[in-house]
C-alpha cells in the first residue's frame, strides 16, 4: 500500500497508545514490570504499526518491551537484519504451548501468557493493566560490577516448581531503510531490538536465587524468570 496510509494509520495506532497510557500504568508497577514480547519483520507488511507502538512501550519503566525480529519472512525480498532464527523457534514454542498451531507477525505475548495478534493499542492496554496488577511473587534485582553482572531473586509466595533463567541484552534504537520486499522504499524505525538471547541457568525456587555471570559492553541487560516450556513469565528485571 502507498507508504501515505501506513504513516496515517502509524499515526493513528500511537494516538491511540498514548491516549491508553494513563490507565495502563499500575501502581508501583516498577517494581513488578511486565515483558511484552514483539514477534515482528522488516519484510511483513502488517508490522510498521506494531513496530511503532514499541517506541512508546520502550519509554516506560513498568513495561520491559522487546522486539524479537523472525527471519521467516526473508525468502520474499528482503533479509531482515535484526532477524534471528532462535526468535522464531521461542515463538513457535510459545504456539505450542497455547495450542496454536501457526505463527504469525505481528504477534505480541505479554507475560508469556496474552498473545496479541497485530497492532492493537487498547487489548495491549487491558494485558499489561492486567499483568501489573497481579501480586509479586517474586522480588528480584540485578547490579552490575565491571564486567559481572549479578542476579538476586526471592520468593514472596510459594512457586510450586523450577524456574528458567534468561538473560538477553537489546539495542535501544536503530533506523533501517529497506530497499526490497514489501516494505521496499520505506525507512524504519526500531526500538529495544533484541539480541544473545539465552538459558543460563535454572532455580529450583526452594530457596534465594544468586547467581553472577558475565557481561560486556554497554547494550542493556534484561534477565528473565519463566516457567519451563514457554510458561508464564513470573518475574524480569532490566539494567539500562
Amino acid at each position: 500500500m502507498p507508504c501515505q496510509y501506513w504513516n496515517h494509520m502509524n499515526k493513528l495506532f500511537h494516538a491511540a497508545f498514548l491516549a491508553l497510557i494513563g490507565y495502563a500504568a499500575p501502581v508501583l508497577a516498577q517494581d513488578n514490570p511486565v515483558v511484552v514480547e514483539l514477534y515482528t519483520s522488516q519484510g511483513c507488511s502488517s508490522c510498521p504499526p506494531a513496530d511503532a507502538l514499541m517506541h512508546d512501550l520502550a519509554k516506560r519503566d513498568d513495561v520491559i518491551a522487546l522486539a524479537l525480529h523472525v527471519d521467516y519472512w526473508d525468502y520474499i525480498g528482503w533479509k531482515d537484519p535484526f532477524a534471528v532464527p532462535a526468535h522464531a523457534d521461542r515463538q513457535r514454542a510459545y504456539a505450542a504451548a497455547g495450542n496454536r498451531r501457526t505463527i504469525y507477525t505481528p504477534e505480541m505475548i505479554v507475560n508469556g501468557t496474552t498473545d496479541i495478534v497485530g497492532a492493537k493499542p487498547m487489548k495491549l492496554a487491558d494485558a499489561i493493566a492486567m499483568h501489573g496488577d497481579k501480586p509479586v511473587r517474586v522480588e528480584m534485582g540485578l547490579e552490575r560490577t565491571g564486567d559481572k553482572l549479578r542476579i538476586k531473586a526471592t520468593p514472596k509466595a510459594d512457586l510450586n516448581g523450577p524456574l528458567t533463567v534468561h538473560m538477553l541484552r537489546y539495542t535501544p534504537y536503530k533506523k533501517t531503510k529497506i530497499k526490497r520486499g514489501e516494505n521496499r522504499g520505506k525507512t524504519l524505525a526500531y526500538s529495544n531490538i533484541v539480541a544473545d538471547w539465552k538459558v543460563i541457568g535454572e532455580w529450583d525456587t526452594r530457596t534465594d536465587l544468586s547467581m553472577e555471570v558475565d557481561i560486556t559492553g554497554d547494550r542493556p541487560a534484561v534477565v528473565i524468570l519463566q516457567r519451563p516450556e514457554a510458561g508464564p513469565i513470573l518475574a524480569a528485571a532490566r539494567l539500562r
